[in-house]
């Protein structure tokens, strides 16, 4: 018997089975994706994972899979996940595969057809509670629509995972099928040459708050967060990393209120690069809006992030969120969204003897809560399949 993480997954003919990994993204910066296609490479799967590419996406760095980003002429709206999901349904038609993975409710529907069309398995990877995103929430036609795609394809799976405990029973209720959880949780390491503030332009003599990831959209505290800058003092600087739909109106408020000197703005970034900021920061933010469930239920990749950064966390009171945060005692809470209680909020706790010992115990959290415990439970869901 071979030990895990040895390739022993062969079919007829001693060839590997071939798994598709289908994301909607431009690969570059997923990070539950990647470690998915990792996992499955270790278990001795010929892995290819497809997305698309973008105008501005960057090269992809090598990876021990292979990945292919279709080229689109619509990168947004309707016309885009048309035609996005007709190229990735000819695409999985025409390619072997011995298992597929959908991440998503965007790539759900062309893995569901191939599924069935050839009769092989089909994993599906809900990143969140899809139908409950803000942005469907103003549009109540794309919402049903999403929502009748769920409803029809989603009771009709047999292998479904999902990002937490919260998310998964409410998958479990909705649907009647079990939902497994696999949280957002990177790998735990530290960088081997660490970088100081001043190789990375980064100031020594101020309190660097940070907030980073790839979804910084609205209703997730982003514009109350840099607004709290107006109360707080020169001491203090925001760093802002990555992308989303409000990084521009941020940049602009920036100006508007004259906090140009005292506010960073940096693109998203590889995780190994988007780590050295983070272990020089004073605090990680997040502090989503309880404003829907798919926020109410959100556990962020980036909290991990900041644990294993060693940096406390500044959270909204979310029930995953407080569960982590409270029970280990690594940070502290916003009750409201007033900038001016945000900057209190930062000032009292950096201020605070509180924040030492919460940041010491960073190390405990960054131990009990990393991939190579939770990827367990997704090598699990592979093995049930019987490919192995």
């Amino acid at each position: 018997m071979m030990p895990d993480g040895v390739a022993a997954n062969t079919r007829q003919g001693g060839r590997r089975a071939r798994v598709i990994v289908s994301v909607i993204n431009d690969l570059s910066t997923d990070q539950r994706v990647a470690r998915s296609c990792q996992v499955l490479t270790e278990l001795g799967y010929e892995v290819l994972l497809v997305g698309r590419r973008q105008k501005h996406s960057q090269p992809l760095a090598p990876r021990p899979y292979a990945c292919k980003r279709m080229k689109l002429v619509f990168e947004q709206g309707p016309q885009f996940y048309f035609f996005f999901n007709l190229r990735l349904l000819l695409f999985l038609l025409f390619r072997r595969a011995d298992l597929l993975l959908a991440n998503d409710l965007d790539t759900l529907g062309p893995n569901f057809l191939v599924s069935r069309l050839k009769r092989i398995p089909l994993i599906y990877d809900s990143h969140e509670i899809f139908c409950e995103v803000p942005e469907l929430q103003a549009n109540p036609t794309k919402k049903r629509m999403w929502e009748w795609l769920e409803q029809k394809l989603v009771p009709r799976l047999s292998k479904a995972i999902t990002v937490n405990d919260s998310i998964a029973s409410y998958f479990n209720k909705k649907y009647g099928i079990p939902f497994v959880a696999v949280r957002n949780i990177p790998d735990y390491h530290t960088p081997t040459t660490p970088k100081s503030r001043g190789e990375l332009s980064l100031p020594e003599d101020r309190k660097l708050i940070i907030l980073q990831g790839a979804g910084i959209n609205v209703q997730r505290g982003a514009e109350e967060l840099l607004d709290a800058f107006r109360y707080l003092g020169p001491a203090y600087m925001l760093l802002i990393i990555g992308s989303g739909d409000v990084i521009g109106q941020l940049k602009a408020n920036a100006l508007q209120h004259g906090l140009e000197r005292r506010v960073m703005f940096l693109d998203k970034m590889p995780a190994s690069e988007l780590r050295q900021y983070t272990m020089l920061a004073d605090l990680g933010v997040t502090i989503d809006k309880d404003t829907n469930l798919n926020y109410h239920f959100s556990l962020p990749n980036k909290i991990f992030d900041y644990i294993h950064a060693g940096i406390p966390v500044l959270a909204s009171r979310l029930p995953e969120i407080e569960k982590l945060v409270t029970g280990y005692g690594i940070g502290t809470f916003i009750e409201n969204h007033d900038p001016e209680h945000i900057a209190l909020q930062i000032e009292t706790f950096l201020q605070s003897e509180e924040y030492a010992a919460c940041r010491s115990r960073t190390r405990q959290a960054a131990a009990e809560n990393n991939w190579l415990q939770e990827k367990q439970k997704l090598m699990a869901v592979f093995r049930e399949l019987g490919l192995l």
